[in-house]
């Protein structure tokens, strides 16, 4: 089965973010792309589902406890 690719602008609403954050996070090598260029024009890059799941999960951070 292919992989689901994401757009920046879908990237961007479900992590309910800006376009330029989701471009800082590619560019630092947080987020994994796939670039469908086709041709001398501008790259069209998508986002894998999977390395938008890895991305959330390894930014995860438990609740601090309770203080007694």
């Amino acid at each position: 089965m292919p992989a689901r690719l994401l757009s920046i602008p879908a990237v961007a609403a479900a992590l309910d973010v800006d376009r330029r954050s989701v471009y800082r996070f590619i560019a630092a090598g947080d987020l994994p792309v796939v670039d469908l260029r086709t041709g001398t024009g501008r790259s069209r890059i998508r986002v894998p589902v999977a390395g938008l799941d890895e991305f959330i999960s390894s930014r995860a951070v438990l609740a601090p406890r309770p203080r007694r």
